[in-house]
C-alpha cells in the first residue's frame, strides 16, 4: 500500500465521520435545556436544581434547571431520533440506483451535499417537532447512502491483502466523528445549562423559550465535515471497476497507474486492468443483475448471512448506548456534569481507540472468529452493568462498576460487530451484484437501527437498566449465528467464496465451452444429477481463447436426489 492508496480510503471513511457525528450530536442535544424546552419535552417554570441534580433543600447552590418533563416526550423523542434512521433506510435503497449510474465517487459527493443540506434544516428548525424531523430525515438520507458506497468505494480502490483493514476505516471515522461530536458539544452544554439566567425566579410561561444557541449551533455545526467531504470527493479518482464497467477503460488504468503509483503499462498495473475486465466480462455476459439474484442458490447464503449480521450488530444494544447514554448516567445515579460531559467523553474516546485492535484483528483473526469473540464479550459486559445497577444504591463503587462494565461492552462491539458487518458486505458479493448485496446489508442495518431508536426511549422509561437483560439476550442468539452460519472470507477469492458458501462434499463437475462469437449454444439439460451438486462454467471467447472471461458458480442443493438444472449461458 501506498501513501495515496491511504489517503483514497481515509477521505472516502469521512462518511463514517459524518454518521458518527449525527449520533454522537444527538445524544448531548437531547438533555439540552433550550432544546427540551423548544420543542416541548419539557417545561420550566423557573425552578432550580443543585450540583448532583437534586432538589434544592436549604443554601445549596443553584445549578441546573429544574425541568418538568411532558406526558408525549418518549414518543416525541423517539419520532425525532429515528426519522434519521429512516431517512437512512431510503438512502441505503437508493445507493444501488445511484451508484451504478453515476458511480461510486460522483454519488458519495452528492450525499455529503445533501448531508449539508440536512443540517441547514436541523439547525434553522421552527418551533415544530415536524421541520426538525425532516431535517433529520434528509441528513439521513445521506448517510444510509454513503453507508452503502463508502466501504464498497474503499474495497475497490484497496490492495487485496489490506482491503478489510482499509474498508474497516470507515468504522474508525464514525467513531471519530462521535467523539469529535461528544466533546464540542458536551463542552457547549457546560457553558450554556450550568448557572443559567435567571435560576430560581419564577416563571408565568413554563413553555417560553430560552436561549437555543447552544442546540441551534451543534447542529449547524455539521455543514463543517459535510461541505468538508463533498470538496475533498472532487479530487478522487473514480473507481476503476465502475469506468471498465462503463468502457472507459483507458480512464481505468490511468486510475490504476495513480493507485499504484506506477506507469500504465507497469506489470502490476496490467494485471489488474486484466482482472477488472475479465470480472465486468463475466458481469455482462451473464446479463444485468436485479435484486431477485440476491436469493439465487449461489447468493442466498450470502445475503441470508449479511441482513443477519446487520440485524444482530444493532440488537447487540449499542446504538441504545450511543443516542442515549446521558440518560443512562443519570439513571445509575451520577451528577448532571459527569452524565452529559466527563463519562460521554471517556465513552466515546473507548470507541475511538477500540476501533484499532479490530483493524488488526480483521486480517489477522479473521471475521467470523471476531464475531464469536464480540458476542460472549458483550453478552457478559450487558448483564454485569444490569447487575451492578441494582446496587448503586449501596454506594459509588457500584455506580462506576456499572459504567465501567458498559465502557468494556462499547469496548468489545467497537473492535468485533462494529466493522465487521461492513467489511463483510463489501467484499462478500461477485461485482455484479455487490452494491446490491451491500445494500441489503445496510438496509437491514438502518431498518433495525430505526426500530431501536423508535422504541428505545419508552423501553428505557419502562424498564430501566434491565433493559441490558434483553440485549445480553439479543448477543447469545448473535453468538450462535456466528459460531454456526457465518463463513469465514478473510483472504478468499470471490471464486473461492462461491465454493465454500457451498457445501464443501458437493460433487463438482466443469464443463468447458469454446464459443465462437457467431454461435451461441446454450449448455443442454442436465438430469438425475445427485442431491448436492456444483457447476463450474468456464467460457473462452476466440478473441482469447485461453482466457476465461466467465467463472459462473451455480449450485443446486434439494432434498430429491433428482434434480434438474437449467443453464442458458450467453455471450453478448
Amino acid at each position: 500500500m501506498n501513501s495515496f492508496q491511504l489517503l483514497v480510503a481515509l477521505i472516502a471513511s469521512f462518511g463514517g465521520l459524518l454518521f458518527g457525528y449525527e449520533v454522537g450530536v444527538m445524544n448531548v442535544v437531547l438533555v439540552m435545556d433550550a432544546f427540551r424546552i423548544f420543542f416541548r419535552f419539557f417545561s420550566w417554570n423557573g425552578g432550580a436544581l443543585d450540583e448532583k441534580g437534586n432538589n434544592i433543600k436549604g443554601n445549596e447552590e443553584k445549578m441546573y434547571r429544574k425541568l418538568e418533563e411532558a406526558e408525549n416526550k418518549a414518543t416525541l423523542e423517539g419520532v425525532i431520533t429515528s426519522s434519521f434512521v429512516l431517512g437512512a433506510l431510503c438512502g441505503a435503497l437508493m445507493a444501488t440506483y445511484l451508484g451504478e449510474k453515476y458511480g461510486r465517487q460522483r454519488t458519495i459527493m452528492i450525499g455529503a451535499c445533501i448531508f449539508t443540506c440536512g443540517a441547514i434544516i436541523q439547525g434553522l428548525s421552527a418551533r415544530t417537532w415536524i421541520m426538525i424531523a425532516i431535517g433529520r430525515l434528509i441528513t439521513g438520507l445521506s448517510i444510509g447512502c454513503n453507508g452503502v458506497l463508502c466501504p464498497t468505494y474503499i474495497s475497490e480502490v484497496a490492495p487485496a491483502k489490506i482491503r478489510g483493514t482499509l474498508s474497516s476505516c470507515y468504522q474508525l471515522m464514525t467513531t471519530f466523528g462521535i467523539i469529535v461530536a461528544a466533546t464540542i458539544n458536551s463542552i457547549v452544554w457546560y457553558y450554556t445549562n450550568a448557572r443559567p439566567e435567571d435560576l430560581g425566579t419564577p416563571r408565568n410561561d413554563v413553555w417560553k423559550e430560552v436561549s437555543n444557541y447552544e442546540w441551534r449551533f451543534a447542529l449547524l455545526f455539521q455543514v463543517v465535515p459535510g461541505f468538508g467531504l463533498a470538496t475533498l470527493m472532487c479530487f478522487l479518482p473514480k473507481s476503476p471497476r465502475w469506468l471498465c464497467s462503463k468502457d472507459r477503460d483507458e480512464e481505468a488504468v490511468q486510475v490504476l497507474a495513480k493507485l499504484n503509483t506506477a506507469s500504465t503499462s507497469d506489470e502490476l498495473v496490467q494485471s489488474e486492468l486484466k482482472a477488472i475486465q475479465e470480472d465486468v466480462a463475466a458481469t455482462r455476459a451473464a446479463g444485468s443483475s436485479s435484486f431477485g439474484e440476491l436469493f439465487s442458490p449461489v447468493i442466498r447464503r450470502r445475503t441470508f448471512i449479511t441482513f443477519l449480521m446487520q440485524l444482530f450488530q444493532q440488537w447487540t444494544g449499542i446504538n441504545v448506548i450511543m443516542y442515549y447514554q446521558s440518560q443512562i448516567y443519570n439513571e445509575i445515579g451520577f451528577t448532571k456534569f459527569m452524565s452529559t460531559v466527563v463519562l460521554p467523553i471517556i465513552n466515546n474516546f473507548v470507541n475511538f481507540i477500540s476501533t484499532f485492535p479490530g483493524m488488526w484483528g480483521i486480517e489477522r483473526l479473521g471475521r467470523k472468529t471476531l464475531l464469536v469473540i464480540g458476542s460472549l464479550m458483550m453478552m457478559a459486559f450487558h448483564i454485569s452493568t444490569w447487575a451492578f445497577s441494582t446496587q448503586t444504591d449501596k454506594g459509588k463503587l457500584w455506580q462506576y462498576l456499572a459504567v465501567a462494565s458498559i465502557f468494556l461492552m462499547v469496548f468489545s462491539f467497537t473492535w468485533t460487530w462494529g466493522p465487521v458487518p461492513w467489511v463483510h458486505q463489501a467484499e462478500v458479493f461477485p461485482l455484479r451484484i455487490r452494491v446490491k448485496g451491500s445494500a441489503v446489508g445496510t438496509v437491514s442495518n438502518f431498518l433495525n437501527n430505526w426500530i431501536i431508536a423508535n422504541v428505545s426511549p419508552a423501553l428505557m422509561k419502562a424498564w430501566s437498566t434491565k433493559s441490558f437483560l434483553l440485549f445480553a439476550a439479543a448477543c447469545l442468539l448473535a453468538w450462535v449465528y456466528s459460531q454456526f452460519y457465518v463463513i469465514e472470507c478473510k483472504g478468499l477469492s470471490i471464486d473461492e467464496m462461491d465454493a465454500k458458501m457451498a457445501d464443501k462434499d458437493k460433487l463438482n463437475f466443469e464443463i468447458k465451452l469454446d464459443i465462437d462469437k457467431k454461435k451461441r449454444n446454450p449448455i443442454k439439460r442436465s438430469k438425475n444429477l445427485s442431491d448436492s451438486v456444483k457447476i463450474q462454467l468456464v467460457i473462452s471467447s476466440e478473441r482469447h481463447p485461453t482466457t476465461p472471461i466467465i467463472t459462473e458458480t451455480i449450485s443446486d442443493t434439494a432434498s430429491s436426489t433428482q434434480n434438474e438444472i437449467n443453464c442458458v449461458s450467453r455471450l453478448t
